[in-house]
């Protein structure tokens, strides 16, 4: 599995093209969140979407059976 980098934060802002959402996550996962923007320089916000980008970007999706079984004619 490719590795998740994070480097340093440095001061390059992107231009905010965002939207507000809600996720519930468990403590212990907030607490390494907490941790990593704490050692990085980076949001807890920044990285999830960070992680989040990285989980679609390597995410392999396997239909159920019944999905990809072409009807009979």
């Amino acid at each position: 599995m490719k590795e998740f980098i994070i480097h340093s934060k440095d001061s390059v802002r992107k231009e905010d093209k965002s939207t507000v959402m809600s996720l519930r996550i468990d403590l212990e996962l907030q607490a390494k969140y907490d941790d990593l923007a704490a050692k990085s320089g980076y949001s807890r916000n920044q990285l999830m979407c960070m992680a989040l980008q990285y989980a679609i970007d390597n995410l392999k999706f396997i239909e159920s059976e019944e999905e990809s079984v072409t009807p009979q004619q």
